[in-house]
């Protein structure tokens, strides 16, 4: 599957419509709400009592589940908020397992490229392959619920940064033949640098105790 075709998501198993017989689309404050109080009791609760089972079901729950029950939850929050950072760090770990070929080859590539300390912030080994990216994008999740969870979504946006310059340089070397695979790849490296963005600031609002 092409990384157009594909973005960062499986097709769901349930219907899209359920969400909204679920929390009806016309009352945004009760998603809000829901999403919000979801995401702080699911991150206290495992925090407080880090069960090694619990914590591995979820780091491993959109292998046994799709993405589509998180979406139901989280996809519609704000960036810069505790549910909006959870959406976000679940969609990289579904991108690296859907197809972790290309995710080694972009964050290969772009660990060459990339001048700055932000492959040894993610903490891939050198060089990093398939397995070693999966293995990585579980490990950075599961930081969200055992450790220091700023220090995981550092990780986890070191990580964006470092994908996001090898899709933008890979782009570039399909430009001139392949026109379609180059505006995939930067499109992935647009996203994969939003992704940074956005996990970077949620890292300095949970040390600040406002990530909410």
């Amino acid at each position: 599957m092409t990384d157009d075709a594909r973005g960062f998501h499986k097709p769901v198993r349930r219907p899209a419509e359920l969400f909204d017989r679920l929390f009806a689309a016309d009352d945004p404050a009760e998603v809000s709400r829901v999403a919000h109080s979801t995401a702080r009791a699911l991150v206290a609760r495992v925090r407080e009592e880090p069960d090694a089972a619990v914590v591995e079901r979820l780091v491993a729950f959109t292998d046994r589940n799709g993405i589509d029950d998180i979406a139901e939850l989280w996809s519609r929050s704000p960036a810069k908020s505790l549910p909006g950072t959870l959406w976000r760090l679940y969609l990289l770990q579904l991108m690296v397992h859907d197809d972790p070929q290309t995710a080694a080859m972009t964050y290969e590539r772009g660990r060459i490229e990339l001048r700055s300390a932000d492959p040894v912030v993610a903490g891939a080994p050198t060089p990093a392959g398939p397995d070693e990216l999966v293995g990585l994008i579980d490990l950075i999740l599961r930081g969200v619920f055992v450790g220091d969870f700023a220090v995981a979504l550092e990780r986890a946006a070191a990580f964006c940064r470092v994908q996001a310059s090898g899709a933008s340089h890979v782009a570039d070397d399909y430009e001139g033949t392949e026109s379609d695979r180059a505006s995939a790849f930067t499109t992935r490296a647009l996203r994969l640098s939003d992704y940074a963005g956005d996990l970077a600031a949620a890292a300095a609002l949970w040390r600040r105790d406002a990530l909410v």
